[in-house]
């Protein structure tokens, strides 16, 4: 979970920029990977990813009881066996390619200070019972966090808390050991170790959060300080960004992440001062953020119901959190779900460009964990839970999980979800971090489903019989890449392969919005390849569902049904000349168990039906969309491979 912690006004400046030559570094030094290997002519396969990770630094986490710290997480991240902070053993099936460590840039490490500091010396009288509550047991700890959570979405942190001068030199000598601590775990060609924190900005307690990213090593990166969450608005998170890019010669970007939290605040149509959106802050928003984390362990933000009522899939990852925001210290309304949704974002993102020429909401899309137990793990069958308070347990499924209030959401609501993939070159830190850039990018909500798209005017079957990557970006686009309009209709080549440990696939469909003639946002979604089911013979008629396997009681499923590849060669029937428009493609698996049905297997469990049934679950997966523009706007030119 993630909270703004007070102002640590202090890590707002640029540190130490003339330790490192004036700022500037050589090639040698920069640690981006550049030249260290031997990289693909193309994007030859996707890097799979975790960009959301806390460890015990995080303020939250500690107090939720982690103590597992970011050697750890880079250990369990690279495949290696760790221990958990319950006692089990923990470690992944298949290692991950690369990692973001993003512990909070507020109040970092201050809840491991206050525990470890003599209770004589905490005088403030809250601080002093939050420090007995959490040497009081686990679960006390997680209450006394709770609350330290609603006091920060209140404005109502103690004073002792905010100290800039304190936390800015508590910061940097976690800051400068971090980033030693990646530079020695990251191994271009193997693995990469992103620097990176959260910035936790939360006004009323809603969800306006971002994941900041490094492309850097640490000559550069240690020259600022994790950026806090200020009272104000993003523009001081992109100001702090600009400073960096400026004075080192580094690149950052940064990701928004649980829009659905938001109520309503993440995607707006105004700008931060409440005012009418300007060119320039939807200039900014979309170069400096250029993915969204679109899903995680705390929901599932492509779409609700409400908004896409036509989608028979929208309803995924819904369930508890469509309640309000974080803490529930603000219910959710309707009318707030379209600028929390990033469906509905990319549609006001189109209506915005028509307006003035500028898409703030141009982004790709990606999956990570937000994990707060240093366990970067998306897989149900051995999901380590949201924090060390729900690690593997009997009791964990049917408990309340709800931050500040006892209502609402339950530990079953959360999903073991996601992944992000890059499409990239060779793993290294320069080639993820640019495929994040140019979008090339997508969301697992944690199968590792290889999905590839291209769009084009004059792609055919034919296509398929060669080289047709080669072919994809020579003659077209791929996913985030934008699309020309020269009067005719685009293809798109769309494949889909299964997780080869995983489920087959049920359908690969293509979700497609547009602003019509009217000035009206519209959005259907396209069935273009499934597997193969008794179907009526009406061409209109819809495909209907793959069929269930799923064995409730033994958390089992058969291979049976769907189909291990999927591709499609699909030009829009729909098509009209001069039309904003985005198409991104959506791939569902055959209805597999949640990890709630694997917990009662484990622990012996008997849960109520409606829980049982809601956890018969299709994972998925979210390519970033490929936008087609009018001719005569703004960068008419298709992005070139590099």
């Amino acid at each position: 979970m993630d909270y703004r912690i007070g102002v640590i006004a202090g890590a707002l400046v640029l540190a130490g920029c003339d330790l490192f030559g004036g700022g500037r570094v050589s090639e040698e030094q920069r640690g981006d990977g550049t030249n260290t290997i031997e990289l693909a002519e193309f994007p030859d396969r996707p890097y799979w990813g975790d960009t959301h990770l806390h460890t015990d630094v995080s303020v939250d986490a500690f107090g939720f009881g982690v103590r597992l710290g970011p050697e750890d997480a880079l250990k369990f991240a690279r495949g290696e066996e760790v221990t958990a902070t319950t006692g089990m053993s923990a470690q992944l099936d298949r290692p991950l390619d690369f990692l973001v460590i993003a512990d909070h840039s507020d109040a970092m490490g201050a809840t491991r200070r206050l525990y470890d500091a003599p209770r004589m010396m905490v005088r403030d009288p809250t601080l002093r019972r939050w420090r007995d509550m959490m040497h009081e047991s686990p679960d006390q700890s997680t209450r006394a966090v709770a609350e330290l959570i609603t006091a920060a979405a209140n404005d109502e942190i103690p004073e002792a808390l905010r100290d800039p001068e304190r936390q800015a030199k508590a910061t940097r000598e976690l800051w400068d050991r971090h980033l030693g601590l990646l530079d020695r775990y990251n191994e271009p060609g193997t693995f990469t170790a992103f620097a990176g924190f959260e910035w936790t900005l939360m006004p009323g307690g809603n969800n306006l959060h971002r994941v900041v990213m490094f492309r850097d090593g640490s000559a550069r990166t240690a020259q600022v300080l994790p950026y806090p969450g200020l009272d104000g608005d993003v523009t001081g998170l992109w100001d702090y960004m600009d400073s960096y890019e400026q004075s080192t010669g580094g690149k950052v970007l940064a990701i928004p992440h649980n829009s659905n939290l938001s109520n309503g605040k993440m995607f707006e149509f105004s700008g931060p001062d409440g005012g009418p959106m300007d060119a320039d802050y939807a200039r900014r928003r979309a170069r400096h953020e250029p993915v969204v984390e679109a899903t995680q362990i705390k929901g599932d933000s492509e779409t609700h119901p409400f908004l896409s009522p036509n989608d028979e899939y929208a309803s995924f990852g819904v369930a508890g959190w469509e309640l309000g925001n974080l803490p529930l210290t603000a219910k959710s309304t309707p009318d707030m779900f379209a600028g929390s949704y990033i469906r509905s974002a990319l549609l006001r993102g189109l209506t915005l460009e028509q307006q003035m020429g500028e898409n703030p909401y141009a982004f790709g899309l990606i999956g990570s964990t937000d994990s707060h137990t240093a366990l970067a793990t998306a897989d149900d069958d051995q999901f380590f839970g949201k924090h060390t308070g729900n690690e593997p347990r009997a009791d964990r499924a049917m408990a309340p999980q709800n931050l500040g209030t006892r209502e609402g959401r339950f530990g079953w609501h959360y999903l073991a979800s996601g992944y992000a993939a890059a499409w990239a070159r060779g793993n290294t830190r320069a080639e993820i971090f640019d495929a994040f850039m140019r979008r090339e990018v997508y969301a697992t909500t944690g199968p590792r489903m290889v999905v590839r798209l291209f769009a084009g005017f004059d792609f055919g079957e034919s296509d398929w019989e060669g080289d047709w990557v080669r072919a994809g970006y020579s003659r077209g686009v791929p996913m985030g890449g934008d699309l020309v309009d020269d009067g005719r209709a685009p293809t798109f080549l769309v494949s889909a392969l299964k997780d080869p440990d995983g489920a087959n696939l049920d359908r690969v469909q293509i979700v497609k919005g547009w602003v019509d003639a009217s000035g009206a946002e519209q959005e259907k979604v396209f069935d273009v390849a499934w597997s193969a089911r008794p179907m009526d013979a009406a061409s209109n008629a819809p495909v209907p569902p793959v069929g269930d396997t799923v064995n409730r009681s033994a958390a089992t499923y058969e291979n049976s049904i769907g189909a291990a590849e999927l591709r499609a060669t699909w030009t829009d029937p729909e098509y009209r000349r001069g039309q904003r428009a985005f198409y991104y493609v959506r791939v569902l698996e055959i209805p597999t168990p949640s990890w709630v049905l694997y917990d009662a297997k484990r622990f012996g469990l008997t849960l109520p039906k409606e829980v049982v049934e809601a956890n018969v679950i299709q994972q998925r997966a979210y390519s970033s969309p490929v936008w087609l523009r009018p001719r005569g706007t703004p960068g008419d030119a298709p992005p070139i491979m590099r």
